[in-house]
């Protein structure tokens, strides 16, 4: 096997993509800009050479090939020496479609919100029943330890992002996949940094719908008019929709408000009782999803719903770090405005009239491009307090958003302000949730040491 240098390799998909080359038998080595917990901690495990910085003598000349994660664009000093020397090279997305999934049976789940998590409840599901699949998720799965493996199976599951391939392939990373199950989970606006509108986006999922065979099926969000438009556009493909709503092929009836405990119902017939640690309504719009597509693979559902019992779900989705002090302290990758709100959503219906006070990062792209500033004040609007890290470089007013928030909230420079606001206000009973798609300077876990 060759040597593998990965440019971006701290990335979610890139690292998901370093172990799997790993377990190939590839020796595996990558850069990044920025490396932290919990991708750094699962590539050092592995014996994978990481290195900072995109610098051209990173790159090992006894590498064969390099893949290049989509956050390098051209001007990149690593991607212009790849270019120069005339380097053999392609994306990690192209990658997995050429060297893991030929031979697969592959479950790809796509949408705007809950991918990470859907992926994960689907791997499991699969594991439950001796299906051994392989996967890659966008982040470290609880129950696997891991974010990727090649599994013994014949399924691969994979999350399905939309997000652009390559400087060199703008198409999302999706297209790439030809799955023969997909699941469309929802369809909202996103990534303003590289689709205009949500018609954009639309027309990247059909892409993705046009390459699901005849033979397979597709799993669509039954609620969601985008995605209804999408199959307007065109459809080849057996659609079974899941919702709340008992008309729908696969429906739910909430049995807690949480949304901890809920019966599941196929076609109006009830196939058993879900009880787990999930929290909102979204997640059981997620378990439904996973369960129509191990149904398509050929599980009996009902034999894989006990599972969801056991089922712990991806870090930094609302993830508990500890207590401390009396007071709860989560780490959360929300991002959109819609998962911010329906994270909260079910936090609120969990810890009823105790206070939620989020500590928000706006991160990602759309997030510092000001796409999403209308909407955060009415998404948080079961937060009783909320203090914004708005650094400099954020290119929105962060005043406008802040007056319109129905609780108290602040704005700081830094994350040392941040904590120091925090630490001021917080007390006995309180749920303190981090939210951030990035590294947030390691505040969550910094702040839980502040409460020793």
């Amino acid at each position: 096997m060759s040597k593998i240098h990965i440019l971006g390799i701290a990335g979610t998909f890139m690292g998901g993509v370093a172990a799997l080359a790993r377990e190939l038998g590839h020796e595996v080595e990558g850069s990044d800009q920025s490396i932290y917990p919990p991708m750094s901690t699962q590539l050092e495990k592995l014996g994978i050479a990481l290195k900072q910085g995109y610098l051209p003598q990173n790159i090992g000349a006894d590498s064969a090939q390099v893949l290049i994660g989509n956050a390098l664009s051209r001007g990149n000093p690593a991607v212009e020496a790849v270019l120069d020397a005339r380097r053999s090279y392609t994306s990690g997305a192209q990658w997995l479609a050429e060297q893991v999934l030929p031979g697969r049976t592959t479950l790809a789940v796509a949408g705007t919100h809950g991918k990470t998590t859907t992926t994960s409840i689907l791997a499991w599901l699969l594991e439950s029943v001796g299906r051994a699949p392989g996967f890659l998720i966008g982040g470290v799965a609880e129950d696997f330890g891991v974010s990727a493996r090649l599994g013994q199976g014949a399924e691969f599951v994979v999350e399905a992002d939309e997000y652009d391939t390559a400087f060199f392939d703008k198409r999302s990373k999706f297209v790439h996949y030809r799955p023969w199950v997909a699941i469309l989970n929802n369809l909202e606006y996103d990534h303003a940094d590289i689709f205009p509108d949500v018609a954009a986006i639309q027309r990247q999922f059909h892409h993705l719908v046009r390459t699901v065979p005849g033979g397979g099926r597709l799993i669509v969000n039954g609620e969601d008019a985008r995605l209804a438009q999408v199959l307007e556009m065109g459809c080849w493909t057996p659609v079974e929709r899941f919702g709340l709503d008992p008309a729908f092929e696969w429906s739910a009836r909430l049995l807690a408000d949480d949304g901890s405990r809920f019966e599941v119902l196929h076609r109006g017939r009830p196939l058993g009782t879900a009880q787990w640690a999930l929290l909102g309504r979204h997640n059981v719009m997620n378990a439904l999803a996973a369960l129509a597509a191990v149904h398509a693979v050929g599980v009996d559902p009902a034999q894989a719903i006990p599972a969801l019992s056991t089922f712990h779900s991806v870090k930094r989705r609302l993830e508990l770090l500890g207590q401390r002090r009396g007071v709860s302290v989560y780490d959360d990758f929300a991002h959109h405005p819609t998962a911010i709100r329906t994270t909260l959503e079910g936090l609120r219906a969990k810890v009823g009239d105790a206070r939620i006070v989020v500590a928000m990062e706006p991160r990602s792209n759309s997030m510092r491009l000001g796409a999403h500033a209308a909407a955060l004040a009415p998404a948080l609007e079961m937060a009783d307090e909320v203090v914004f890290l708005a650094r400099p470089e954020l290119q929105w007013d962060a005043g406008k958003v802040i007056a319109a928030v129905r609780g108290q909230a602040y704005a700081v420079a830094d994350v040392d302000a941040l904590l120091a606001r925090l630490g001021e206000s917080v007390h006995d009973g309180d749920h303190v949730v981090f939210m951030s798609n990035g590294g947030f300077d390691g505040a969550p876990r910094r702040f839980l040491s502040a409460l020793e």
